[in-house]
């Protein structure tokens, strides 16, 4: 007898995927994150293709992950996904430093971040 399934950590008709470790701020994270929060994902992927910010691409790796799940593990019909929530947290920060004048150190904190991006099926199909 093995053990217990474990309950879904979300509803029936939703599906999610987590980035970790996303070298940027968590502050230019969440710029990125309100682009695309209550969108349709054809908009949000076609959203972060073109924008110009360096991290777009890795929002859309962990989008896409979104959407995979939603179809093969949970059966969601990719054609009605909107991406209901993304959320961003805080990870580690790296503490580097520069040498200043007059015998000082001058800290320079490198930050990195996780993202958290949760679909939708709504009941329309387009």
């Amino acid at each position: 007898m093995g053990a217990e399934k474990n309950p879904r950590r979300v509803a029936d008709n939703e599906a999610m995927a987590v980035a970790r470790m996303l070298r940027t701020s968590p502050q230019k994270l969440n710029l990125v994150a309100g682009l695309i929060r209550g969108k349709k994902v054809e908009k949000a992927l076609s959203d972060l293709t073109f924008s110009k910010r360096r991290i777009a691409g890795e929002v859309k790796k962990c989008l896409q992950s979104a959407i995979a799940n939603a179809e093969n593990n949970h059966g969601l019909d990719v054609d009605s996904l909107v991406v209901a929530e993304a959320w961003v947290g805080k990870n580690l920060v790296m503490k580097r430093g520069r040498p200043r004048a007059r015998g000082r150190f001058g800290k320079i904190m490198k930050p990195f971040s996780e993202i958290t991006i949760k679909v939708r099926q709504t009941g329309e199909s387009a």
